[in-house]
């Protein structure tokens, strides 16, 4: 007889329902300790049921779905909100015989949960990023440290990161208050640019012994952030050229991919485009697809969905980077898109463009050729040819009047 059962997964407490097509049995209640869901996998297991879904929010299943993995189940992770029972009509012990026969009809649809080497390399690549959201505070907090003692320089530099600006830093840490000295630490390109007597007035202040304290604070977890950051970065490459060195190579190809964004998109899509029908549906995903609000025949939203923000967050900085290389696609296309859109919704379009086009190179193996993004579609032309008409008749009116 099929079995299938429905765990509801809280903080503390796992409901376990098992339904066998026509009755269920009594829901049985399991802590998160380790031992108790090994227990509970025993008693699925006596129970002959294979199939298993999970209920649940936050972090809270993963726990659950790594053990009973490993005890060889078929698991299937459903959204909370797919699966909504009616109002007034709920309870932890209904939801787990809910969620049962859900699975048990078929009607339930399974989360996306990648393989163990992407979610581990998913690991590293998450902690990446938060650790570079840190230090982007830690380098805004030294330079507002830097303007509490009156120092400007940077006003002058591109990058509160860079070598010249470090170097002050610890000059001023090590007690160094010479303007004229400190201003020998500046590359020589910023000093032409702004001329040595602006540059050495920048670096003139009053700096006392709690301003180079709170330097010294920050630069030492500036510092531990990048060890931190250069250990994330080598097990990403260890894990990527172990399991996925054919797709780092093909996804390096596009304009604007880097090694590291690279990556993060195989850490992000599991480089198997086999789990989206297309790319439109995998443009949906990362949440870059205008949304479908339609009523009455009129379209009350096209603002973009809800997605993977990790993923999306990286796509619009490997569309930025491709907008700025000379003789890209890209670039010329975000040339023409900021003609009559602003340059956010501009970059956004380029971004769903480079995620379809990420779902291309991966989906059929093949390297980027940037000859296949011209299409010349008939329809297309003919659209353009009015709308460009139809512009210089505006302007011929705009002229005579």
């Amino acid at each position: 007889m099929y079995k299938t059962c429905g765990l509801d997964v809280h903080k503390d407490t796992v409901f376990c329902g098992i339904f066998d097509g026509k009755r269920h049995q009594v829901v049985k209640e399991y802590s998160t300790l380790t031992s108790s869901i090994t227990s509970l996998g025993n008693y699925l297991r006596s129970e002959g049921v294979e199939d298993v879904a999970l209920e649940s929010t936050g972090m809270y299943w993963i726990p659950v779905w790594n053990i009973l993995e490993e005890m060889g189940f078929k698991l299937t992770l459903v959204n909370p909100y797919l699966i909504k029972q009616m109002p007034g009509r709920k309870s932890d012990v209904k939801d787990a015989q809910w969620i049962a026969t859900l699975l048990h009809k078929g009607l339930v649809r399974s989360s996306l949960i990648p393989c163990k080497e992407i979610r581990e390399l998913r690991v590293y690549s998450r902690k990446y990023i938060k650790l570079q959201q840190r230090l982007t505070s830690i380098l805004q907090e030294m330079a507002r440290n830097l303007e509490m003692c009156g120092i400007r320089i940077t006003s002058f530099v591109s990058n509160t990161s860079g070598k010249s600006v470090m170097r002050v830093i610890h000059a001023l840490i090590e007690g160094e208050n010479d303007p004229g000295v400190l201003a020998g630490y500046i590359h020589g390109r910023i000093v032409n640019r702004h001329k040595r007597e602006t540059i050495v007035e920048s670096l003139r202040g009053h700096i006392t012994a709690q301003h180079r304290f709170q330097l010294e604070l920050s630069m030492e977890e500036y510092e531990l952030l990048c060890r931190q950051s250069d250990r994330c970065k080598e097990e990403m490459s260890r894990l990527c050229c172990q399991h996925y060195p054919g797709e780092l190579a093909l996804l390096q190809t596009i304009p604007g991919i880097s090694l590291l964004s690279a990556m993060i998109v195989i850490a992000e899509t599991g480089a198997d485009m086999k789990a989206f029908e297309n790319s439109g549906k995998f443009a949906g995903w990362t949440g870059l697809r205008p949304r479908n609000d339609e009523s009455a025949g009129k379209y009350k939203s096209t603002a973009t969905t809800k997605g993977n923000r990790y993923l999306r967050a990286i796509l619009v900085q490997i569309a930025w980077a491709a907008s700025r290389t000379k003789g890209s696609f890209f670039k010329e296309k975000f040339t023409r898109l900021c003609l009559r859109k602003n340059r956010k919704k501009a970059l956004t379009a380029i971004a769903r463009k480079m995620s379809v086009l990420i779902w291309n190179v991966l989906n059929y193996q093949q390297v980027y050729d940037p000859q296949k993004l011209i299409v010349y579609e008939p329809g297309k032309v003919q659209a353009k040819m009015n709308y460009h008409q139809k512009e210089f008749r505006r302007l011929e009116n705009l002229l005579k009047n």
